[in-house]
């Protein structure tokens, strides 16, 4: 890894150069941007066996470094995750170009026809933790939304990133677009950091995607605009009215498909009536398949860990969940008021009512009926990839895909029109 004799320089000459990129992608047409995320993905894919050299000295360095199981797993990289890349890259490009669509068009009695429209951001910086396939999907999405980006990934991915990078840089020339477009930060000094977060002349908005002490950071220093991504504190609540196999199915894909990923569930809260019932099937699932189970009053078992107040709104990003009884829907709405990161929370009911009630009273940023909540995805919100789960309230919420990545800017024509 190289060493820089000034960090603040560095940054700099990046922020400059992608703000000079920027200028160019804004106007870039969607056939341009198409090639090159096309050849982007031909890159990942032929350069696999690199990718995945890198991804070992990474995997090494992780666990040097004392990583969990389950930060490892969001860290890996095989050709099946790899594929997910080019899919992700490939499903980017096809999507319709957001820059130009028309939102809204009228006509105003002055003579004046007024329309708003998709306009790029402009620089995008990207600071991530561990998940190195964060790097295609967060390149793919800017570059679609005609947004220059700046990515600073996790020093666990530093080889991954680079290798991947690369690939991205590949596309971009090929569809003789500038390579300053999507540029990676290429040193692990958190000074790096430090400065991307004060480029006010040069960066737009700054999206921080990793644990709560990154985003605190982020938000704490950042002198531009942040689109937070915050913990996923994800609660299911199994409501009197649930149906047992669909719940038994959801709860497991919920907690155990992938355990480190933000959309895990990480705290059930069981009707009352359904506890000793239900609740304890449930529970006794989890436990087969390896959870370990915090739970309270009668969902506690010989096997279960009795809960305590430090439980309740914490994300563990592991093979453990929380379990607590509540009298009705209500009660679960306040202790998710209270406890939820506003990020992904599910009702597992039969009852409709109760489920718009859920969907009324809570306002994450993803809430579901009778769904896992691992499907809290960009890729499966049909965005092809996301940078993160927004859980602010500000211009982007919930999945961040390439929509999501623009402004909009009023076009105003008249007719040599004067105002009285």
């Amino acid at each position: 890894m190289k060493d820089f004799d000034s960090i603040p320089a560095l940054m700099a000459d990046i922020g400059q150069r992608a703000k000079g990129a920027s200028a160019d992608l804004a106007h870039a047409s969607a056939e341009r941007k198409h090639a090159a995320l096309i050849a982007a993905a031909d890159a990942v894919w032929a350069n696999r066996a690199d990718i995945i050299e890198a991804n070992k000295k990474d995997l090494e360095f992780g666990r040097e470094k004392g990583l969990s199981p389950a930060m490892m797993d969001r860290l890996m990289l095989d050709e099946g995750r790899i594929q997910g890349m080019v899919d992700g890259l490939r499903t980017v490009a096809d999507q319709a170009d957001p820059v130009g669509e028309v939102l809204a068009e009228w006509n105003m009695p002055s003579g004046l026809n007024i329309q708003r429209v998709r306009t790029p951001l402009g620089v995008i910086g990207v600071i991530y933790e561990s998940r190195p396939n964060v790097t295609a999907d967060a390149g793919a999405l800017c570059l679609k939304s005609g947004n220059a980006v700046i990515l600073r990934g996790g020093s666990e991915s530093f080889h991954s990133s680079g290798a991947i990078h690369a690939c991205l840089v590949e596309g971009l020339k090929a569809a003789n677009l500038p390579e300053d477009a999507i540029q990676l930060v290429p040193t692990r000094d958190r000074a790096a950091v430090q400065e991307l977060l004060t480029l006010t002349d040069y960066v737009d908005v700054i999206v921080p995607r990793g644990g709560k002490g990154l985003v605190g950071l982020v938000q704490r220093e950042a002198r531009v605009p942040v689109f937070a991504h915050l913990e996923g504190i994800v609660h299911i609540f199994i409501d009197k009215y649930a149906d047992p196999q669909k719940t038994l199915d959801v709860v497991l894909n919920a907690k155990t498909r992938r355990t480190g990923i933000c959309g895990a569930a990480e705290c059930l809260l069981i009707h009352q009536d359904v506890a000793e019932t239900l609740g304890r099937d449930v529970i006794a699932a989890l436990q087969a398949a390896g959870v370990e189970v915090h739970a309270e009053g009668v969902l506690s078992n010989e096997r279960t860990v009795d809960a305590t107040d430090e439980d309740w709104g914490k994300e563990y990003l592991d093979s453990i969940i929380a379990a607590k009884p509540v009298a009705d829907i209500d009660a679960a709405i306040a202790h998710i008021r209270q406890y939820g990161s506003n990020h992904t929370d599910c009702i597992m009911t039969e009852n409709a009512d109760n489920a718009a009630r859920f969907f009324e009273r809570l306002d994450s940023a993803i809430l579901m009926h009778n769904a896992s909540t691992q499907f809290a995805d960009g890729g499966e919100f049909g965005m092809g990839a996301e940078i993160g789960i927004a859980t602010g309230k500000m211009h982007a919420r919930g999945p961040v895909g390439a929509a999501q990545l623009t402004s909009f800017k009023y076009l105003v024509r008249g007719n040599g029109t004067t105002r009285s």
